[in-house]
């Protein structure tokens, strides 16, 4: 738990410090996105990433690096509010079946819902377990969102990849590109292939990655109680500046601590309808060790860490806030 809030108080906060981050991060995510399904070698490194910005800007402009925005916000308000709706109601759940064990189960499912509860640390496994099913069920409501999102931003990898050459020559009034497929035009694609069980591509090697979550949050909770233990007993809260940090650097600890999954789940949601059979995690790895060895496993990691710094700092900045603004608003009545 991030605060003492009921769970639906910090959900809605987390949803909305997740959109907000979202909407900051974006061009980010979907850089990373295109990077980590490319072929070409050439985008793989700092320069690449650069050459691959200009590429969008000079052929779609400023809105290129937009493209999925709305649906990938709606997957992240829809996710988040979900996840910080489950782990904090788990979270209390635990932690007062813990204090009060004789307690009616009711009773503490009933104030866990509409009561503040301390926040404490339960412990590395049963923060991971609380935080793992959490994980699951907020990604079994929100996969479909997230496979549409990954199609809308690689929707334009079937054409290829421009060579550095003609994307840096080729004079502006030829660059003329078609517009990425709708977010309808998307839908009625993946039901058109492969049925309902299309939007739910890579559910399963997303399966694992559901201890991410758990994982920052778990790595916030300490680094919050080794930064809190070094300032003064009279502050009751965390700077602006201290919540970002800890929030961004629990999650890029978490990123390349599980990036070979992350990578194999963006993989496998954009590459069904182009590949022409369902693709595993092992499908991935096999092809990415065989292309460049281990270095394979995290191609465009340093992009991927910092869209998440940049991400989860954001979120866990505004949701604080937002929670300190409710505690006022409280606080005067």
């Amino acid at each position: 738990m991030t605060s003492a809030l009921p769970p639906l108080a910090q959900a809605c906060s987390g949803a909305l410090g997740s959109a907000a981050a979202n909407a900051i991060s974006y061009p980010l995510d979907l850089v990373a996105t295109k990077l980590q399904t490319t072929s070409s070698r050439k985008f793989r490194d700092a320069r690449g990433v650069l050459l691959l910005i200009h590429r969008i800007l000079y052929m779609e402009g400023l809105v290129g690096l937009y493209d999925g925005l709305p649906a990938d916000t709606a997957s992240t308000l829809l996710s988040n509010f979900l996840y910080f709706y489950f782990y904090t109601l788990l979270h209390a759940l635990a932690a007062r079946r813990r204090a009060a064990s004789n307690a009616p189960l009711l009773q503490t499912v009933k104030r866990a819902i509409t009561s503040p509860t301390r926040p404490v640390l339960l412990g590395a496994p049963t923060e991971l377990a609380i935080g793992f099913i959490a994980g699951v069920a907020s990604r079994a409501i929100s996969t479909p969102l997230s496979v549409i999102t990954v199609r809308l931003q690689t929707s334009d990898e079937e054409d290829g990849t421009e060579s550095e050459t003609e994307v840096l020559t080729v004079p502006k009034a030829t660059s003329v590109k078609t517009r990425s497929s709708g977010f309808c035009e998307v839908l009625r694609s993946i039901y058109a292939e492969e049925s309902l069980s299309g939007f739910w591509a890579g559910f399963r090697p997303a399966l694992p990655l559901c201890i991410s979550p758990a994982l920052t949050f778990l790595l916030m909770q300490v680094l919050s109680r080794i930064h809190l233990s070094r300032k003064s007993s009279l502050t009751s809260y965390q700077s602006a500046l201290g919540a970002f940090l800890v929030g961004a650097i629990a999650n890029a600890l978490t990123v390349t601590i599980l990036y070979p999954l992350l990578l194999a789940k963006v993989r496998v949601q954009a590459g069904r309808s182009r590949m022409g059979r369902t693709l595993s995690m092992t499908d991935v790895w096999a092809a990415a060790l065989k292309a460049e060895g281990w270095r394979g496993l995290y191609a465009a990691l340093s992009v991927q860490i910092l869209k998440g710094f940049v991400g989860q700092g954001v979120t866990m900045l505004v949701k604080q806030r937002i929670e300190h603004a409710v505690v006022r608003l409280y606080t005067r009545k």
